[in-house]
C-alpha cells in the first residue's frame, strides 16, 4: 500500500472541519469580539491578507470593535474589505482607525447570519469531498500501478466514504449548533 495515507486524510479532513468551527466562531451573537473578522482578508500589496496582519482588532467596548491600521495607505482597502464581508457591519474611519458598531441583532439579521453560517458548512463540506476525491484518485493510481489489487481499492473505497461522511456530519453538526445559537433557539 504505497500511496494511500488513509491518517493523511483523516488528517486534512478534521482541517477543514476545525476551519469550519473557526469560522464559525467569528459569526456574532450580539456582542463585540475580536474573531468576528478573522474571515475578513483585505487586498493590499498585490495580495489578500487576512485583516489581523495590516492591523490591530480589539475590543474596546462590549458593543464596539476598533481596527487600529497600521499603514494609512490601507485604511481604505479595510474598510472595503470590512464592507463587503458580508457581516453586516459598517465601519466609521478615524484616521487610522476605523470603529465597528456592533449593532442589535435583528430577526432579519439572524436569518443572514444562520445563512451565512450555511454557507460556511457548504465550503466544508467541499473541502471534505475534495480530500475524498484525492484519496479515490490515489487509490485508482495504485491499483493501476498494481500496488493494490482491486478488492483492496474497494476496500479502502468504502473505508474513505465512511471517514467522508463522519466529518460531513460533524460538519453539519457543527453549523446547525451556530444556527440554533443564533436564531436564539
Amino acid at each position: 500500500m504505497a500511496q494511500f495515507d488513509k491518517k493523511d486524510l483523516e488528517r486534512r479532513m478534521n482541517g477543514a472541519v476545525e476551519s469550519l468551527k473557526g469560522d464559525l466562531s467569528g459569526l456574532r451573537t450580539g456582542r463585540a469580539n475580536t474573531t468576528l473578522l478573522d474571515p475578513v482578508t483585505v487586498e493590499v500589496y498585490g495580495a489578500h491578507m487576512p485583516l489581523t496582519q495590516i492591523a490591530t482588532v480589539s475590543a474596546p467596548e462590549p458593543r464596539m470593535l476598533s481596527v487600529q491600521v497600521w499603514d494609512k495607505s490601507n485604511v481604505g482597502p479595510a474598510d472595503k474589505a470590512i464592507r463587503s464581508a458580508g457581516l453586516g457591519l459598517n465601519p466609521i474611519v478615524d484616521g487610522q482607525t476605523l470603529r465597528l458598531p456592533i449593532p442589535d441583532l435583528t430577526e432579519e439579521r439572524r436569518k443572514e447570519l444562520a445563512k451565512l453560517a450555511g454557507q460556511y458548512a457548504e465550503k466544508a463540506r467541499i473541502a471534505i469531498r475534495n480530500v475524498r476525491r484525492d484519496g479515490m484518485d490515489s487509490l485508482k493510481t495504485d491499483e493501476k500501478k498494481g500496488v493494490i489489487s482491486e478488492d483492496e481499492r474497494k476496500r479502502f473505497e468504502t473505508e474513505v466514504q465512511k471517514l467522508t461522511d463522519d466529518m460531513i456530519a460533524q460538519a453539519d453538526a457543527a453549523a446547525t449548533q451556530k444556527e440554533k445559537e443564533i436564531l436564539g433557539q
